[in-house]
């Protein structure tokens, strides 16, 4: 968000940016079926899927992430745990 102080993001939670708390809402939505998803990132974010999901994995190990949205990264944290178990 144009402006933003990195630092001192405001309400939301410190240490986020306003696109760090936009990839966790985002993350927090259910989808309606194959593809709406990566539209949404595309048309809300401006980001490639790629790129979205490199950011989304950073903030799985950002205290401030944790903070923000203790639901969201914990179910994601865990989601994360059992793919690596299961390689």
């Amino acid at each position: 968000m144009a402006g933003e102080d990195p630092v001192n993001p405001g309400p939301g939670g410190p240490g986020l940016s306003g696109r760090d708390r936009d990839v966790l809402a985002l993350e927090r939505r259910t989808w309606p079926g194959p593809g709406a998803k990566e539209r949404a990132i595309r048309e809300d974010l401006g980001l490639t899927p790629t790129r979205y999901y490199q950011l989304l994995n950073a903030l799985l190990d950002d205290p401030a992430a944790l903070a923000h949205d203790p639901v969201t990264v914990n179910r994601l944290r865990r989601l994360r745990e059992a793919r690596r178990e299961r390689r």
